[in-house]
This record gives C-alpha cells, structure tokens and sequence, in this order.
C-alpha cells in the first residue's frame, strides 16, 4: 500500500505529491510550521490524509512546545494548522479531536501529554486506513461488473492515510473479482487526476485511461461509464457535496445521461451543522496554477483568473453517499444523520 503520511521518530513524513508523478520523493516535517506549510502548499492533499496531517502536526507542535507556555503554544499550534485549507472538514474534525485529548490530559506531566497526543495522531491514522477499507466494501456492491468507473480528482490513498475512497471501491471491487476499468478525469488546473489517480492505478495494476475534464460528457453518453464514483471534502446535511471544481458538472451529466453518482466519504466529512452546501467555504487559489502548468505560461500575461478549488454538487444529483458505516440515500437529512449517529444502514444496496 502507498504511504501517505507516517509517524516517526524523525519527524512527520510524506510523500511529496506536487512531484508526482515524475518523482517520489518523500519529505520530513519536523516542526508544526513545516506541517501547516505541507497542508497548504499541497505537498499533502486529500480531506481525510490532511486530517491525518494536521493530528500529527498538533503532536509534533506540542512535543517541540515549551512547556512554560504549554496553553498558549498549544492554542497558537490549532490555529496555525486551522488556518491552512477552509474547505475541508476533516481538518477541523481531527484538530478538535486532538483538543479534547489535550484537554482530558491538561493536567499529566509533559511527557504524558505528548506521549498521548503523539498515540491520538498515530490512531487517528489507523483508524482512516479502516475506516476507508469499510468504504470500499460498502461501495463494491454498486460498481457494474464489465463497466468502466469514472473519477474526477483523486480520493485515493494518496488522499488519505492509505487505500482511499472512492479508489477504495475501485480497489475493493476488483478485490471482490468484479471485471472493471477506470477513467480518470486529468482535473485540471492542478492536475490531481493525471498525475496522482492514474499513478496509482497504475501501481495497483488497475486498468486506467486517462481523459480531459471536458470530455466526461462524451464519454457518458456512450454507455462505457457503469457509475460515477468521486470522494468529498464536505457533505452538509442535506447531502449537498463539495469536492474538487468540476465534480458539480460531472453530476449533471451524469444525471443527464442516468448514470449513477456516487460520493465516497467516511462519517467524519458529514458537517450537520450546515444545513445546505450554500454554507460550505470555497478555497480560493492562486492565479499561477491556471495561468501556468508546471512553470510553463499558458495564458496572456496579465489576464483575470478565477480559481475556486472546490464546488458544490447539490443532493438532486447525488445517487448515493457511501460512508463506513453503509450507505446513505435520499432523503440526506435523514439517512446521514441516522448514520452519523451511529445508526448502521440495513437498506443501502
């Protein structure tokens, strides 16, 4: 399995993937800086794998921390690692996890407050592995047989601690002796498609071809695509998904041409407290990642730039949301809430 992100002794490693697939290099975050920068710059990315990230980053803050000035450093640590990426709520579900453990612990030595945030991060991170092989079980059930699954960015392992998911029930389909093949779209501008989902299907032994964004809808009209299958870095509780830009336009051709959509995404992404996705944040990016391609100019010097990294696919073309826990169906409000509360789904396939 590829390694996202690890704990050592080191320090915080991952696997640098703005240099895939040209290049696996792996870097070492030793301080919580380092961490927040990783997380920013999307030498880490994937809602569930920068949760991962931010857990180990609050421990590796604390164990560099002075414990004179513990509270402040620790509070300082949250919002650095807070203030990185907006749209994603793993990120704010693991910081806030890591606070309540600090919080049960406030009172223990030093050493016992970092040996126990260091064992949440490492936790953290198993559990996500798990967590994303029930995805895939789950989801296996509804891939076709003999069809092709279409993706749109990457929900992968790369995006998370390790086996992925939607790639997970790519990986758990195949697993289960389904005869299936996938379309990555490239997702432009960052590329996630092209340089990290076709990489790793490639490593898998997975049959991939890899298409541009803007010929999705050719290809879903032509009865190859079986299902639909893309991650999320948000799910409000209506069923409202936000996942990487161009996911939204992927859902209403898919819709158009009856071909299930299917979101993969563990309870941990569900926002309750949002009623609809109009109240999820939108990441905005910098102007170079659509004016230019690996350094290389693309456009007029000079022109406006709009680079939103996320959208937002409203329920109507949701077919299903698969969680670890079953999968939810409409009506969201209330399938997703029974799952969150821990409600196992007896209807979902």
């Amino acid at each position: 399995m590829i390694e996202t992100i690890l704990w050592t002794p080191a320090g915080v490693v991952m696997i640098d993937q703005t240099k895939l697939p040209r290049e696996e290099v792996y870097v070492t975050c030793t301080t919580f800086e380092e961490v927040a920068d990783a997380i920013r710059t999307m030498v880490i990315r994937g809602a569930p794998a920068i949760g991962v990230a931010a857990a180990m980053g609050v421990a590796i803050g604390v164990l560099k921390a002075d414990p004179a000035r513990l509270d402040s450093q620790f509070e300082r640590i949250c919002a650095t690692l807070a203030a990185t990426r907006p749209t994603a709520v793993n990120l704010f579900w693991a910081i806030d996890r890591m606070k309540r453990v600090f919080a049960e612990v406030r009172g223990e030595s030093i050493e016992k407050i970092r040996e126990r945030l260091i064992a949440e991060a490492q936790q953290i991170r198993l559990e996500d592995i798990a967590i994303n092989e029930s995805i895939g079980r789950h989801g296996a059930k509804l891939v076709p047989d003999h069809k092709t699954v279409l993706t749109h960015c990457n929900a992968g392992a790369l995006a998370t601690a390790g086996y992925g998911t939607a790639l997970g029930v790519v990986r758990a389909a195949v697993a289960a002796g389904k005869v299936i093949d996938v379309f990555a779209d490239e997702t432009r501008p960052f590329l996630q498609g092209a340089r990290l989902t076709v990489w790793e299907l490639q490593h898998d032994g997975i049959p991939a071809t890899l298409i541009t964004d803007n010929m999705a809808g050719h290809f879903l009209k032509s009865g190859r695509i079986g299902c639909v299958v893309v991650g999320a870095d948000r799910i409000a509780a209506n069923g409202d998904v936000a996942n990487k830009i161009g996911t939204y336009s992927v859902a209403v051709l898919a819709k158009e041409n009856g071909v299930p959509f299917y979101v993969a995404a563990p309870i941990s992404t569900l926002d309750l407290a949002l009623a609809t996705g109009a109240g999820i944040p939108i990441e905005q990016r910098g102007a170079a990642e659509v004016t230019h391609v690996f350094g290389v100019p693309v456009a007029p010097e000079g022109v406006a730039v709009e680079n939103p990294a996320f959208d937002v696919t409203p329920n109507r073309y949701v077919t299903a949301i698969i969680t670890e826990r079953g999968v939810a169906r409409a009506p969201y409000e209330e399938s997703l809430r029974a799952l969150a509360h821990g409600v196992p789904d007896t209807s979902s396939i």
